[in-house]
C-alpha cells in the first residue's frame, strides 16, 4: 500500500446536528496528546480531528 500524507486546512468548527452517534474508545495519552496538538493547529475539535483520520483510515486502508 502506498504512504501518503492527509493534508487538514484550518477553519472555524461548526456547530449542530451532524447525524453522529456518540462512541467510547481508549486511546493513549502520547495520542491523545497528538491529537490535542494537531487539533490546536487547525482549529479543529478532537472530535473532528478523530473523525478525519478514521475515515482517510478506512478510505485507505488494505485487507490481505
Amino acid at each position: 500500500m502506498a504512504e501518503s500524507k492527509l493534508t487538514i486546512k484550518k477553519r472555524n468548527p461548526l456547530k449542530g446536528e451532524d447525524g453522529s452517534k456518540v462512541i467510547s474508545v481508549r486511546i493513549k495519552d502520547e495520542t491523545i496528546h497528538r491529537l490535542d496538538e494537531l487539533a490546536k493547529e487547525t482549529n479543529r475539535s478532537r472530535n473532528e480531528i478523530i473523525g478525519i483520520l478514521l475515515e482517510f483510515g478506512l478510505d485507505n486502508v488494505e485487507v490481505e
